[in-house]
């Protein structure tokens, strides 16, 4: 059983809260358990998984968010170094599965956030498990 840590992003309530049934959902069916913090934006969450990955308390993380394309060019700088920094702690091999979601509307956010939708929340969570499952294999 493997112990993960969801790191959210919590900017949209409803949006959050949906993401977060579905990888709640998907980390409890596969009999594992979780922790959730909450930071205050997607550029905190890699920062934050950093320093949760230091304790060795957790076993993979489970980065959710939801960036939604504004009037200014503030969208790809969250976007574009959020991922990159949850690229760079995989690189390492930290065990993480992204679902930030960067989007142009609300309406497209609804779509990948609803469990019985594309389910993005429960998707990030089964890849944080496979990534751990993989880093498991090859020894690390």
């Amino acid at each position: 059983m493997a112990k993960l840590l969801i790191v959210e992003a919590r900017f949209y309530d409803h949006l959050n809260d949906l993401l977060l049934e579905g990888a709640r959902a998907a980390i409890e069916e596969g009999g594992h358990k979780h922790e959730t913090v909450t930071v205050p934006g997607a550029l905190e969450v890699p920062g934050a998984i950093a320093l949760a990955a230091e304790t060795g308390r957790y076993d993979a993380f489970v980065a959710l968010g939801v960036v939604i394309r504004g009037e200014t060019y503030h969208f790809e700088v969250v976007s574009n170094e959020s991922a990159r920094g949850l690229m760079a702690l995989s690189m390492d091999g930290i065990a993480i599965g992204n679902g930030i979601l960067t989007v142009e509307n609300e309406a497209q956010a609804l779509t990948r956030a609803k469990r019985d939708e594309k389910d993005k929340g429960g998707e990030a969570a089964k890849a944080a498990l496979t990534m751990l499952a993989l880093r498991e294999r090859f020894g690390s």
